[in-house]
């Protein structure tokens, strides 16, 4: 399978070019960082060697599939011509504004999307046990979140954060930004009913750290993933790519890839 990776470069297309370099399933057929990066115009790939280029267009028409690792404005660009080209994504960047959202949603009319902001196994296993506590805990147990990255992650919350977040709200038929409390300070006065707390902490080189804590009468119960390393996500976007090439459009997360969605209809 022949794939474009955009954001070759960075932490997470690093580990992603690892895999390909190990798996002689996929082949890199083209590689992409943004206009002006220092990086265009150099090799990559040990395998397969590609030239690093910012030209988008160019680049989606090369492969079978896009792996997208990189920034919202260049994911975009990809989600247009990936869209003129009929050809399938995955995305993992995170950081997107809600008319990004509106965007990616309209484009998966033409084609089929993987968005997800953590590709692991474990993590999306948690979503689901996630699930299944706020329906057995009900309102009475409050629901925080803590998030743990690298010095050097610029969004916050982590996407993993705020997709916790909305597994809480969405067991509990609310949505997130109506219960979401994302910082106290002061005197902030007694706890709204039915919040969801999420909390960020950047520091050293922390790969990816949630916990997830139902605080209720008496007792407190904490549902944790620890990333020891970005390989696991890589892994995870790999097997994506598998399944998302089969698909017919539409937008889809890594719940439907691992077949874990649970219809509580």
């Amino acid at each position: 399978m022949k794939v474009v990776l955009a954001g070759v470069t960075g932490k997470m297309g690093q580990a992603v070019l690892r895999q390909l370099d190990d798996d002689v399933a996929f082949v890199l057929a083209a590689a992409v960082e943004r206009s002006g990066h220092p990086a265009c115009g150099s090799r990559v790939g040990q395998r397969t060697q590609v030239v690093v280029t910012d030209d988008v267009q160019a680049a989606v028409r090369q492969g079978e599939v896009i792996i997208d690792f990189s920034h919202p404005a260049l994911t975009m660009a990809f989600i247009a011509e990936a869209q003129s080209a009929r050809r399938p994504m995955v995305i993992g960047t995170t950081g997107f504004t809600p008319e990004n959202h509106e965007e990616i949603q309209r484009a998966a009319r033409d084609i089929p999307i993987v968005l997800s902001p953590n590709m692991s196994v474990g993590v999306n296993v948690l979503l689901q046990l996630i699930d299944t506590a706020t329906r057995a805990l009900g309102d009475a147990y409050d629901a925080e979140i803590l998030e743990i990255h690298h010095r050097h992650k610029q969004d916050a919350p982590s996407g993993t954060a705020i997709r916790m977040g909305e597994a809480i709200a969405d067991a509990r038929a609310t949505a997130l930004e109506q219960v979401c409390r994302l910082s106290r300070s002061g005197i902030t006065l007694s706890r709204r009913a039915g919040e969801i707390g999420i909390q960020s902490l950047r520091a050293g080189d922390v790969v990816g750290e949630h916990t997830v804590t139902f605080a209720g009468p008496g007792e407190r119960i904490e549902l944790t993933h620890r990333a020891h390393s970005r390989d696991n996500f890589a892994r995870g976007a790999l097997l994506a790519a598998r399944w998302i090439v089969e698909q017919k459009p539409g937008c889809y997360d890594m719940l439907d890839v691992l077949h874990l969605r649970i219809d509580h209809k």
